[in-house]
């Protein structure tokens, strides 16, 4: 597909998600779909809530009927978007049972992972099928594919749900989720290209485009939240494109962030549990710079910076 055909899908996917904005959010307010601030959370999040959640669908909507529009479906993007749209319907119901209830508390941490383990179990299945479950994948530093063997499967299943909820740990910040979401988007475009992976390469710029229209309302200060059904989707996208581009490993570095965030949560929980004291002032990592004192709009900066960074460094380790 030549360049302009990719960056007019990418501009309309972004025009979609300001339409479907436009309408939503005043649905959402009417409806009284707010977001319930945890008590143990910043204090100065409080002024939050009642923020319309689900925003998520606002990006959903946007890239399912550009992919359409653009044709741009086959067996990879058919499993990408199922498995997407299925954390992405886990986080749905998640924020339904929190507005309903009135709580920041949905699914239980079982639950969640259960339906978790489904959606990579259908990235495994397809690529079972494809490739008689090929179980290759490209190593970062050294440059070339690695046979894992019996190990594939679990160690898929781990990469996809901990990504998943690393994305979800991510959004925490007016911004901070979907502009992380939109460099690694990007990231995930340029390898595609590389490998010859156009289709993939289309869905990666769709999703930009998707991601920048829904940040319009999403940046400080937030206008509408995207909930677990929007972070759920965007950790169920980038780690289905990583699988099957077979580039699961360079995620803890292109996705530095994500991971950095669910790693600080992991070390307050066990230092918490083991010492009985924190080691940051509150988790994940950008609570507790705004702890520290930096404006929302700050942390977003520099944590977009660093992702940045970072996917830069990841380009030059695989390619």
């Amino acid at each position: 597909m030549r360049a302009e055909y990719k960056l007019f899908y990418t501009i309309l996917a972004l025009i979609i998600s300001l339409i479907a904005g436009k309408f939503l959010i005043p649905v959402l307010t009417r409806l009284k779909i707010g977001q319930s601030i945890r008590d143990d959370g910043p204090q100065s999040h409080m002024v939050k809530s009642g923020t319309p959640t689900i925003g998520g669908l606002i990006f959903i909507s946007s890239f399912l009927l550009v992919n359409i529009i653009s044709r741009n479906i086959n067996l990879d993007i058919g499993v990408i978007i199922i498995s997407t749209l299925l954390f992405g319907l886990t986080g749905f119901f998640d924020d339904y049972i929190k507005v309903v209830n009135k709580r920041n508390l949905g699914f239980t941490a079982l639950q969640k992972l259960i339906c978790q383990i489904i959606g990579a179990c259908i990235v495994i299945i397809y690529l079972y099928f494809k490739d008689d479950l090929s179980t290759s994948i490209i190593v970062p530093f050294i440059k070339r594919s690695v046979d894992m063997g019996i190990f594939y499967i679990p160690f898929i299943l781990f990469v996809v749900v901990g990504t998943v909820n690393a994305v979800n740990l991510t959004d925490g910040l007016d911004g901070l989720a979907s502009g992380t979401s939109i460099i690694t988007f990007i990231f995930f475009a340029i390898c595609s290209k590389k490998l010859g992976q156009t289709n993939i390469e289309l869905f990666c710029l769709i999703m930009v485009g998707a991601i920048l229209g829904f940040l319009y309302f999403n940046k400080y200060p937030a206008k509408v939240f995207m909930g677990d059904t929007g972070s759920l989707t965007l950790g169920g996208a980038v780690s289905a494109v990583a699988v099957l581009l077979k580039m699961p490993l360079i995620l803890p570095i292109c996705c530095g962030i994500f991971f950095i965030e669910a790693l600080s949560v992991i070390i307050q929980v066990t230092s918490f549990k083991l010492r009985g004291k924190r080691v940051f002032l509150m988790s994940p990592l950008h609570h507790h710079f705004e702890q520290k004192g930096w404006k929302e709009t700050k942390i977003v900066f520099v944590f977009c910076t660093v992702q940045v960074i970072l996917c830069i460094i990841s380009y030059f380790i695989i390619f």
